[in-house]
């Protein structure tokens, strides 16, 4: 990728961003005056690539708006109305046409009327302008003076003058060139379902904020927008991260709900006594809901960390209750006709205490968890808040509410646990085997310590990661092929990728994208492609399917010829090119001084781990296969026409490049005006150097007696 150059700046754990922010901008500040004229650096949004919750795409079914149209929509409405929503960082924009004003002048007819390029571009420059004369004071009331000067159509740019003749006729860029709406130049694409080319909108979410509230926030904007939509157009969801958060967390809650249940069902089938059993039952939720205060003024948000903290705790945190009415219920089998509340507190006593300091020793052992930093802190230290929570409260009832439970409770007649016929059952199940062990204690030992042998080489096998791969329902598909790809070329790519997706009974809704979108949390470039494929609910499903089976029906429907495979998922995917910068879930990366040497150890690699068990495609980045049309500029033949270096380039900027000289200013929509040499003049290198530069006596030099232009590869960005 041309033009453009990332610099990640990595603060330490706990940095206040924006203050970090604010220290970046300083030191940019700090640059002015020492990087090239036309380099701006700019600083990226308070994001990241993580930060992509919810993505959409305009479709037109009336066939009335163009990619144009729509992409116009899209950045001067859709994307300001998002981008308004608090929470929301950035809205980015992707495929579709950028709308640009674009002046092809003839190079004959400027030789022929002696006009320099530079020339027409300052007057495009200088007629594209509003000023103020103050104000005038008429009859006691003041008028503002304005000179109302802006472009607005291709009209107004033909009526330019750039000059005159040997007569003194002005001469318009109408009669130098010819002056159109066209397409700005695309680093990006989008397609939708494989039926063509799409606008689409990225909404970027700001770092910090909780995704699913700034979700709910962008679709209630969305619905408000959606009935000032042009007639036909409406907006498509692409991507939405909330159905991911909804699905974890309810799947999340009904697992706590079960564990609830079977918790109560334990106590009350040993307990044998359903009043007793109670007294386990009413401290959960008790325990719970406590928990629940510290998360809210700390600000831990019921997600999947949080919520699992609280499902490990449950099980431990009836624990204390359960010994405690065992303990009641055996002393008031041992003394049927004493006091009933003195046994009971008596019973609590005699085991509160070391019940207190056992869960207290549950509770203070993920303490450790909270010394971990970075993303492991990041990521659990969640779970360890609320289970620390849950079995601090859980301590503090066990000595505070069990016993009054217990009191209010334990009533009627409690039967003896030899007369519960599952712990009788369990019981002459257990003596037998714990005899026998103690009977043969050496042997017992042994094939406990035998048990343990075996299971090392187990252990020594068993594969290491960050964290289990988390099934988002939505797979992102990632192929990527070598530098050089041309806009028109990936489009037909992506759109048989697309189409051979929508092929699969088990998708919903495929959205692909190429090349990058204008965020600096998006790096990529043409030759990679980002297709979000979106599955219907698993009811849906063919018999028998599943994920891994899918994908693997996936990948062999789409091995295209140079497109290597990548199926991830869209946080999975973002999370790891953030940590390691490597686009798929195992990376090598060779460091070294010469690109040539790199690439070659880099595709060895590539062939050697294509043949290892498991890999579905191994592919090396290509750092010498971009592809270059240099125009070293012969100094000594520049020289004998009084041209410096500067004013070949300059015509190689403006006449073969093209340069955007000025913006219209259209309302609120701002479109550039581009001025540079026709196009079958500059789409081939032999006609490169009939390219005409002018001289300051006013003759006209081929580019090709000036500079010699030599097609070479290098790095692709």
């Amino acid at each position: 990728e041309y033009g453009v150059s990332y610099v990640y700046v990595i603060f330490e754990d706990r940095t206040d961003l924006y203050w970090a922010r604010s220290r970046v901008l300083e030191y940019l500040q700090k640059l002015t005056g020492k990087l090239p004229t036309a380099v701006t650096p700019t600083l990226g949004p308070d994001a990241t690539g993580v930060g992509w919750v919810y993505q959409y795409a305009l479709v037109d079914e009336s066939g009335a708006h163009d990619l144009a149209q729509l992409r116009s929509l899209q950045d001067w409405y859709l994307r300001y109305q998002l981008e308004s929503v608090p929470g929301v960082a950035e809205v980015s924009s992707i495929g579709g046409f950028v709308k640009q004003y674009q002046i092809e002048v003839d190079p004959n007819t400027l030789a022929a009327f002696r006009i320099p390029i530079r020339t027409v571009i300052e007057a495009v420059r200088n007629s594209n302008a509003e000023v103020s004369g103050r104000v005038l004071e008429m009859a006691g009331t003041e008028y503002v003076i304005r000179g109302r000067g802006y472009l607005q159509s291709v009209e107004e740019i033909e009526l330019i003058p750039v000059g005159t003749d040997g007569r003194g006729t002005p001469i318009l860029v109408r009669d130098i060139g010819l002056v159109q709406l066209g397409p700005d130049q695309r680093r990006g694409i989008a397609e939708l379902d494989g039926k063509g080319q799409t606008v689409g909108g990225i909404v970027i979410m700001r770092a910090g904020e909780n995704a699913l509230t700034v979700i709910e926030r962008v679709k209630a904007r969305l619905a408000e927008i959606t009935a000032s939509l042009p007639e036909g157009v409406h907006i498509v969801t692409t991507y939405d991260r909330s159905d991911l958060i909804h699905r974890a967390i309810a799947v999340l809650r009904g697992k706590l709900v079960e564990e609830s249940v079977i918790v109560t069902l334990v106590a009350i089938v040993f307990l044998f006594h359903v009043r007793s059993a109670f007294v386990a039952i009413l401290i959960l939720p008790v325990a719970v809901l406590l928990a629940f205060i510290p998360m809210a003024y700390l600000k831990i948000t019921s997600n999947i960390m949080s919520l699992g903290g609280i499902a490990i705790a449950i099980g431990a945190m009836v624990d204390a209750a359960i010994v405690m009415v065992e303990n009641a219920h055996k002393r008031l089998e041992q003394s049927p006709s004493g006091n009933r509340a003195e046994i009971i507190i008596a019973a609590a006593k005699e085991v509160g205490r070391p019940l207190f300091f056992s869960l207290l020793v549950i509770a203070v052992s993920f303490l450790p968890i909270f010394a971990l930093e970075a993303q492991e802190g990041r990521l659990f230290t969640p779970l360890a808040y609320t289970k620390t929570f849950a079995m601090l409260f859980a301590t503090a009832l066990s000595v505070t509410l069990t016993p009054v439970l217990m009191v209010l409770l334990i009533r009627g007649k409690v039967r003896p646990e030899a007369k519960n016929p599952l712990n009788r059952w369990l019981i002459a199940l257990y003596r037998p085997v714990l005899s026998g062990a103690l009977r043969v204690r050496w042997l017992t030992m042994g094939l406990a310590i035998a048990a343990v042998g075996v299971t090392v080489p187990v252990f020594m096998r068993l594969g290491a990661e960050f964290m289990p791969p988390l099934n988002e329902g939505t797979i992102l598909y990632m192929p990527t092929t070598v530098p050089g790809l041309s806009i028109p070329e990936a489009a037909k790519v992506l759109q048989v990728q697309d189409q051979l997706l929508t092929t699969f009974p088990e998708v919903e809704r495929v959205f692909g994208k190429m090349g990058k979108a204008p965020t600096a949390t998006d790096p990529a470039f043409v030759g990679m492609a980002e297709i979000t494929v979106t599955l219907k609910p698993e009811a849906q499903w063919r018999p028998g399917m599943t994920w891994d089976r899918l994908l693997d029906e996936m990948d062999v429907k789409l091995r295209l010829p140079g497109f290597p495979n990548i199926w991830w998922m869209p946080i999975q995917t973002r999370t790891e090119m953030i940590t390691t910068g490597v686009r798929s879930p195992v990376g090598i990366k060779v460091l070294g001084p010469d690109l040539k040497v790199i690439e070659r150890i880099g595709i060895e690699r590539e062939h050697a781990l294509a043949t290892v068990p498991g890999t579905k495609s191994a592919f090396a980045e290509r750092l010498n296969e971009g592809y270059y049309l240099d125009l070293v500029v012969n100094r000594r033949e520049a020289a004998r026409y009084g041209l410096t270096v500067g004013d070949v380039q300059a015509v190689i900027t403006s006449a073969i490049g093209g340069e955007t000289v000025t913006t219209t200013v259209e309302g609120r929509e701002r479109y550039p005006v581009n001025v540079r040499y026709k196009r079958e003049l500059r789409d081939d290198p032999d006609r490169l150097k009939r390219v005409l530069i002018p001289t300051p006596n006013g003759a006209q030099i081929p580019l090709g007696q000036l500079a010699d232009i030599v097609i070479t590869q290098g790095p692709p960005s």
